[in-house]
């Protein structure tokens, strides 16, 4: 069976070219050149990869984000990969942006079509070993599949890397993560420097926590890491 890839290219050449050679490459290749169209199509025919260039009404980063996001009133799975088609002017603060924005790979204009075919087959073969998608910590349940947390049963809503941070801890809930690691899989930095982010976010997250069950649960292990405390 032929695996799905979006294409949301808005250069007539690129696009055109990538998706005749992408066919004949055994995919089955969806094409938008709009990021509304690109949304609508994620959400109908649920691809099985995205692949997001240049759009006349969104940039790719903003794609990106409301791909891992999610819209209200839409419905798509949200961690689908999404490889990010830079410009040729792309430097490391645009890929810094676009793995905080959620993206799995990001791969700079102009690029070899054999090392694009290359790292799609990899994430795929990656997101086919996905473990169950749900999780479960104490009073915790993480739903990956919908994205949704409930907490003594009862929903609570989260922001996109609240979530993320709060699922990668929930994926071994005794193991203390390391700042470094959680970092690099949550918030996709290659070098990590003096930053906040991390614990900025754990506290914010640890504070709904407490707010539903007066238990922190999200435990900072000074010096290394996080883990979460279960009661």
């Amino acid at each position: 069976m032929s695996q799905a890839l979006l294409l949301a290219e808005a250069e007539p050449g690129t696009r055109e070219f990538l998706a005749r050679h992408l066919a004949s490459d055994g995919f089955a290749v969806l094409g938008a050149d709009a990021g509304r169209e690109a949304l609508e199509l994620v959400e109908r025919e649920r691809p099985d990869l995205v692949l997001v260039g240049g759009l006349p009404d969104a940039p790719a980063l903003e794609v990106c984000r409301v791909l891992r996001e999610g819209e209200p009133g839409r419905s798509w799975d949200r961690d689908v990969p999404v490889i990010v088609l830079g410009q040729p002017q792309a430097d490391a603060v645009d890929r810094v942006r676009a793995f905080a924005r959620g993206c799995d790979d990001f791969l700079v204009r102009p690029f070899h079509y054999e090392e694009l075919v290359w790292r799609i087959r990899a994430i795929l073969r990656r997101s086919a070993k996905r473990p169950t998608p749900l999780l479960e910590a104490g009073e915790i349940r993480v739903d990956r599949a919908t994205r949704c947390v409930t907490v003594r049963g009862r929903r609570l809503s989260l922001p996109a890397k609240e979530y993320e941070l709060l699922a990668k801890l929930a994926t071994d809930p005794t193991r203390v993560f390391t700042k470094d690691e959680l970092l690099r899989e949550v918030w996709g930095f290659r070098s990590v420097g003096r930053t906040r982010t991390l614990d900025s976010h754990a506290s914010r997250l640890r504070r709904k926590l407490a707010a539903e069950t007066e238990t922190p649960y999200v435990l900072n292990e000074w010096g290394v890491g996080y883990r979460l405390m279960l009661p």
